[in-house]
């Protein structure tokens, strides 16, 4: 990001636009709606500008900009449509200490002004850092359509009660109260305040609302396979206690407002034990907050599921799951391929590559027969102990074997290997993100070039 975007406070303030042709009228128009005090420098104003000066709206300065025009100016915009007098204007407002914008030059402007949907006193502004302005206007159009006409009243009246507001207690309470209110479509302003009055008495007599805990699947990675319920109670939470490997863009999605808590995991290495997550969603839930504990993938697969509803249940808080996409399905996806195939395997196992006692034992007589299908989770660290034992019970070093690194996300990197090969390959790869591995497939692309060799050896 390398414009922070801001709200800044223009009431009284002094801005500044030099020029007097379309690329000025444009910016005044936008500019006209907030309440600063404008000035205009322009030697051959456009009639607009005339009439709002005639009408005092703003100071017009009818000549060219001079040395002193922009002193007290928070803002500036060189809007001449001259590269080489906005490039003088511009060294001049900066040296008098004014931010300086020069229009349809990104590289020398200090801000940009970005698109805006308009609903006073709420405005949502959008932004592309200038990169495509196009796509800008079609997000502002689709906001446009989507929010009520109504929403700046309701936000005005909504900001006079604040007051009156302030006898519920700050946090979940005044929140729900604020959240019920803005959910409703309020035709006018009795109706709004007859809303405000009714609702506030309601959640002064209501009870102290309970705790609650959502084990939440954060899916593989990419956030569009987020659930629309995982979404929505990230919406809603007031504490979020995530796993290492969910990934930052789903965080991201999270209320601004909540408590964001790590509980990472890592094997064979530095963790958070499970006694102190359990202790973490417990006592949050206990505070009277909606705690989304929320794990990579899906929460009843190698999640430590179980050991985390039992503290609930042991301290009477109550919960749910959210249910997510598996990271192995994820995986599987990527590779063009299926977990099972008709004449190939009717059953696929999922499994660990280690558990609380280290590497994890498995049935390898069972996994070692052709045709077999695994899918390993934590399978990196393990994999020279996971390859020597299927080999020892009789496996084919030929075992078509494919590591997935990164599942679904932008950085995903699929290797194509056997069991023979599974070490050295992995450590020569050095991956460094979570992986799957899958015994048994490989790539769809690989598995063709495969069989037509086989095809053309057989001719």
């Amino acid at each position: 990001m390398k414009h922070f975007p801001i709200f800044m406070a223009l009431e009284g303030r002094r801005v500044v636009v030099s020029g007097g042709g379309e690329a000025a009228l444009a910016k005044l128009r936008l500019l006209l709606k907030t309440e600063a005090n404008l000035t205009v420098v322009a030697s051959d104003p456009a009639p607009e500008i005339v009439t709002w000066a005639a009408e005092g709206r703003l100071t017009l300065i009818a000549r060219a900009m001079e040395a002193g025009d922009a002193v007290c100016a928070r803002l500036f915009y060189a809007a001449n449509e001259d590269d080489a007098e906005d490039a003088r204007v511009a060294d001049l407002a900066n040296r008098e200490g004014a931010l300086v914008n020069i229009v349809d030059n990104l590289e020398d402007s200090q801000f940009i002004t970005p698109a805006m949907v308009d609903r006073d006193p709420v405005v949502v502004a959008i932004g592309t850092e200038g990169a495509a302005p196009v796509l800008a206007r079609a997000i502002k159009k689709d906001i446009e359509e989507r929010l009520s006409p109504r929403l700046g009243l309701m936000a005005r009246i909504g900001k006079a009660f604040r007051t009156k507001a302030e006898a519920l207690p700050f946090g979940v309470k005044r929140r729900e109260f604020w959240a019920e209110y803005y959910a409703k479509d309020i035709a006018t302003s009795e109706d709004a305040e007859t809303t405000l009055d009714a609702l506030l008495d309601k959640h002064l007599s209501a009870h102290a609302k309970e705790g609650r805990v959502e084990l939440v699947g954060a899916g593989p990675g990419d956030p569009e396979l987020l659930t629309l319920k995982a979404r929505k109670a990230l919406d809603e939470a007031d504490v979020v206690i995530y796993d290492r490997l969910v990934a930052p863009e789903i965080l991201e999605l999270a209320r601004r407002e909540a408590i964001m808590l790590s509980a990472g995991k890592e094997g064979f290495g530095p963790s958070v034990t499970q006694d102190a997550i359990n202790e973490m969603i417990v006592s949050h839930a206990r505070n009277g907050s909606h705690v989304v504990r929320l794990k990579s993938g899906d929460p009843t697969v190698f999640g430590r599921l179980d050991e985390e509803i039992e503290a609930c249940e042991a301290s009477g808080v109550a919960w749910s799951i959210v249910p997510g996409i598996t990271s192995a399905s994820a995986a599987v996806a990527a590779l063009g391929q299926s977990f099972t195939k008709r004449g190939r395997n009717s059953g696929v196992r999922f499994i660990t590559g280690h558990d609380t006692k280290g590497f994890a034992d498995h049935d390898w007589k069972t996994l070692a027969r052709a045709g077999e299908v695994a899918a390993i989770y934590m399978g990196k660290k393990s994999a020279r102990f996971i390859q020597g034992r299927l080999l020892m019970h009789g496996a084919d070093a030929l075992t078509q074997v494919t590591v997935i690194e990164n599942a679904s996300r932008p950085d995903q990197r699929i290797l194509a290997t056997t069991l023979g090969e599974l070490e050295p390959t992995l450590t020569q790869a050095n991956l460094t993100g979570p992986a799957l591995v899958f015994l048994g497939l490989a790539p769809r692309a690989a598995l063709n070039a495969a069989q037509q060799h086989e095809l053309e050896t057989a001719i």
